[in-house]
């Protein structure tokens, strides 16, 4: 059974995908909520400088110096962030876009310099090729198992947990991060922590995705679960649910068009960005459009219902509280009075004999509601 998946190509890309997407979203939640989500993009880049730098050191392409290496450089870009934000002339974007480009920039040149041939390079990096993971195996056991899955695997658990054991810490200091200094509980050594395990990932992921497509799993499946709940729990469930989903149809949809398979992962994620944004239960488009379309229609019955009820029992009532009287106090043409109309009658908050429209005692109660909740409390206030 396992001899079969571990030889079956398109299974262990979609495994893969997967595990860099769920591992990405464990740490991205925290960033998103944080607004510092662009650090992955930072940290993704900067991690070329750690490369070369433990190469040149260790002549070691891989392992866990150099896994140490990208991720203390992960840490050294945020350090220097936060060293340009602290002088109060830059803020923090600025910051992020002035650090990350420097270090880039000069592994990128060491790696010119000192390391042409050698099989590091920015392309690989950057852009990774998820279809050659199954390529790259290990012998496990009496399994030949592909390295991509021993490290992501590894890096899912390990930031699982990280974050299953500081869940109500790293929560507190996401939300309210002075109230967690006051209670003792570091925040500023849980978000290094949190961005040690990005880095982390960002190292593990790059063979498999590469850099560019990790900062994809990280800011939009969690930025896609945001849409959708306000529970932090939830966000997680989402976030892997979109990695998941976008792995698997990401690679269907790049076999099937001859695309980069790990691309077409990254799109899928902003596809389903895209239908949260438009079509989320809360905070969606077409929700919202919905929830505002029902309080307008809402404030025209009520704005009837207090028209009637300031002038029942009036001497100019038989002039005021008809149909067409309507178009000429409150606004309305005929088709929006004969709308609004119908829907107060549907909802039993007004009666229409011929012209006249006449409150039913709902109707009566809804416009005293509305214009006497303020003499009630005026009353209260002075029994006191």
């Amino acid at each position: 059974m396992l001899a079969a998946l571990f030889d079956n190509p398109a299974a262990m890309i979609m495994l893969v995908g997967a595990l860099v997407g769920i591992a990405s979203t464990l740490v991205g939640t925290f960033l998103v909520l944080r607004g510092n989500s662009m650090l992955s993009d930072a940290i993704g880049h900067a991690i070329v400088f750690g490369i070369v730098i433990v190469w040149l050191v260790t002549h070691q392409q891989s392992g866990p110096l150099q896994l140490l290496g990208a991720a203390l450089t992960g840490l050294l870009t945020v350090v220097l962030t936060e060293l340009l934000v602290s002088t109060r002339r830059v803020k923090q974007d600025a910051a992020i876009g002035l650090v990350f480009p420097v270090l880039f920039s000069i592994g990128v040149l060491l790696l010119n310099l000192y390391a042409r041939d050698v099989h590091i390079d920015t392309h690989t990096v950057l852009l990774g090729e998820i279809g050659f993971v199954w390529l790259d195996t290990v012998t496990l056991g009496e399994y030949r198992v592909p390295q991509a899955l021993l490290s992501m695997g590894a890096m899912t658990l390990l930031n699982a947990a990280f974050v299953g054991c500081f869940f109500k810490e790293l929560k507190l200091a996401t939300f309210d991060e002075g109230l967690a200094r006051a209670l003792g509980l570091a925040p500023g050594l849980l978000f290094h922590g949190l961005l040690l395990l990005t880095s982390g990932t960002a190292v593990a992921a790059f063979d498999a995705v590469g850099a560019v497509l990790f900062v994809a799993f990280v800011i939009v499946p969690p930025a896609t679960a945001y849409l959708l709940t306000d529970r932090l729990w939830l966000m997680f469930v989402y976030g892997i649910l979109v990695s998941i989903l976008s792995s698997i149809s990401g690679y269907v949809l790049a076999v099937a068009w001859d695309v980069s398979i790990g691309g077409m992962m990254a799109v899928m994620t902003g596809a389903f960005l895209l239908v949260a944004f438009l079509a989320g239960p809360r905070y969606g488009v077409v929700a919202q459009w919905f929830r505002r379309r029902g309080q307008r229609r809402l404030n025209e019955i009520r704005t009837l219902a207090v028209h009637l009820y300031n002038h029942e029992g009036s001497p100019e009532q038989h002039e005021e509280n008809v149909t067409r009287a309507l178009r000429e106090h409150l606004l309305w043409d005929d088709a929006k009075a004969r709308r609004v109309v119908a829907r107060s009658r549907e909802q039993a908050l007004i009666e229409r004999n011929g012209e006249a429209l006449h409150l039913t005692p709902g109707g009566r109660e809804l416009a005293r509601e509305i214009l006497e909740p303020g003499r009630r409390q005026v009353g209260d206030g002075g029994h006191d």
